[in-house]
């Protein structure tokens, strides 16, 4: 499918030129055009030597692709910069008609425009009951944001798991999301009955053409992404990404429990593969090499043994391998997130709670091989201890994206009250970039 960028009608032939079709690789310079002022203006502010003659322009997701990079001492003038780290609450739990929020996913359109997607949960702060899918969206790179949206829960009932992509081809953002009515829950927990049959836990996908202002009524997709063998299910959540490399550039991937929900149309029609068990709450990265790699949240026996994140690599036609857990990514069983940070080094960000014990110590390290080591790490509360950080409930679910100005936006989930059993949760909106994160270790 295609997404009309201008449907006003044209009169010049340059601007006629701007609306046909053409192909990927063009496409991908036009999208990344509409990022081009913001961007020099950046660099200009940085240095006067990024403003001459040749600059060039930013490339488009945040994957391993390097064909669309501003020219080398653009890039540098924006990277050596000040170190950046700034924090807002940006969904702030008790207000907006919602008890808790939860369960972050955000994402950088064409068009720069970060959308901040995440669970209102209306009653209580429990995994079920009355849940919508809500959003904020900010064309600021994240200084200012509007008022809250509902994407999904016009009728009773638990909407959850966001996990939203973007299309850099078409402009269209997907979002997948689970939902069960508001009766049943994993467990059966409280006063409801267990999920145990296939279909009572459903895949639904939204999407929006115009940079998260309106969303599409959601779709059910249960009877094609569903595996027949399972009951409970969960997207992501986090995001997805869509390939530069590999057997197929231009694949929509969603993880999901189990399995990779993979598009080849631009999201006309959806598949899944299946993956080895033993993880849930999945993330998803290619690598240079245009291979796969898997970074989960385990399963309590695989946990127990090594209270590591778990690891698969492999390719949707190819399959993947068993995961395995990571010595160097200690976790407390919860979901992290990962990211490419395109640029023109190979660098993936990952963001977890680094401990065995406690999801108070948000930490996000910076690979230069692919996720075979970790160069450096900071913590994202470095300004308190982790034990005040963990006495204000600051850590645990989160979600990131690269910014059109080359930080990195996250949101991380804050349990406002740490010993209440219904606490009112937020979630926080970090920004930072690769000179805070390195903390003044040069790039290898």
């Amino acid at each position: 499918m295609k997404k009309n960028l201008n449907p006003t009608p044209l009169r010049f032939p340059f601007l006629r030129l701007w609306r046909k079709p053409l192909n990927a690789d063009f496409r991908r310079w036009r999208l990344a055009y509409v990022e081009m002022a913001a961007v020099v203006a950046i660099a200009c502010l940085v240095s006067v030597s990024a403003c001459r003659k040749g600059t060039g322009m930013p490339e488009g997701p945040d994957t391993a692709s390097q064909s669309l990079q501003p020219d080398g001492k653009a890039m540098a003038a924006v990277t050596a910069g000040a170190a950046v780290h700034t924090s807002i609450k940006l969904f702030d739990g008790g207000t907006g008609g919602f008890h808790a929020y939860r369960i972050p996913s955000i994402v950088r359109t064409t068009n720069g425009t970060l959308i901040a997607i995440c669970e209102g949960r209306a009653d209580n702060d429990n995994d079920y009951g009355n849940i919508n899918v809500v959003c904020k969206t900010s064309s600021n790179n994240g200084a200012t944001w509007s008022a809250l949206k509902t994407i999904a829960g016009a009728t009773l009932g638990t909407w959850g798991n966001p996990t939203a992509v973007v299309d850099w081809d078409t402009g269209r953002v997907w979002l997948f999301m689970s939902w069960n009515d508001a009766n049943h829950s994993e467990n059966g927990s409280g006063d409801t009955e267990p999920i145990d049959t296939w279909g009572q836990r459903r895949v639904y996908v939204t999407w929006s053409d115009n940079n998260g202002a309106t969303w599409a009524q959601p779709v059910d997709k249960t009877s094609t992404l569903l595996p027949p063998t399972m009951t409970w299910d969960a997207m992501g959540p986090g995001v997805g990404i869509q390939t530069t490399g590999g057997p197929s550039p231009g694949r929509l991937i969603i993880p999901a429990r189990r399995r990779n929900i993979y598009s080849d149309d631009h999201g006309q029609t959806w598949h899944y593969q299946i993956i080895p068990a033993g993880t849930d709450e999945g993330t998803i990265v290619e690598r240079a090499n245009g291979t796969l790699m898997r970074n989960d949240r385990p399963g309590g026996t695989p946990w127990q043994a090594a209270k590591r994140r778990h690891i698969s690599t492999g390719t949707i036609e190819g399959g993947f391998s068993a995961f395995a857990p990571a010595a160097a990514l200690p976790d407390p069983r919860c979901q992290g997130s990962i990211i490419r940070y395109a640029g023109s080094r190979s660098r993936i960000i990952f963001l977890n709670s680094a401990s065995t014990s406690t999801r108070y110590n948000m930490t996000a390290r910076v690979s230069y091989n692919e996720g075979q080591t970790w160069y450096a790490s900071r913590r994202l509360h470095n300004t308190i201890t982790q034990e005040e950080a963990a006495a204000q409930g600051k850590g645990g679910y989160s979600s990131m994206t690269k910014t059109a100005d080359f930080a990195i936006g996250a949101l991380v989930e804050q349990k406002e009250t740490p010993s209440s059993s219904n606490s009112h949760w937020s979630i926080e909106f970090q920004k930072f970039n690769l000179p805070w994160l390195l903390n003044g270790q040069p790039e290898p």
